[in-house]
C-alpha cells in the first residue's frame, strides 16, 4: 500500500493489486476510509466519513489530482483504464 501523501490525519494510498481499475486513490482516518476516482474526481466508497468531511476530502483530492494521476500512472502504467 503505496502512501503518496499525508496530510494532517488523512493518508491518501494506493493499493498495490488494483491495476485494472480506473485510477483512484484511497483515503483513511482512524477507522474511516474512502475510495475516489481520478478521472473525473468523484466519491466511489465511503465508510464512516461524514458529508462534509467527504466534501472536504474530495476539494483535497483535485486540489491534488495530477499528482496523484501522475504516480498512479508510474505505478501501473498508462494502459490501465
Amino acid at each position: 500500500m503505496p502512501t503518496v501523501l499525508r496530510l494532517g490525519a488523512y493518508r491518501f494510498y494506493f493499493y498495490s493489486h488494483e491495476p485494472n481499475e480506473p485510477p483512484h486513490i484511497h483515503v483513511d482516518r482512524d477507522h474511516q476510509s474512502a475510495k475516489f476516482w481520478l478521472k473525473p474526481v468523484a466519491l466511489a466508497s465511503n465508510i464512516g466519513f461524514n458529508a462534509r468531511e467527504l466534501r472536504k476530502l474530495q476539494s483535497i483530492v483535485a486540489e491534488y489530482q495530477t499528482q496523484f494521476l501522475e504516480v498512479w500512472h508510474g505505478r501501473f502504467g498508462t494502459e490501465s483504464r
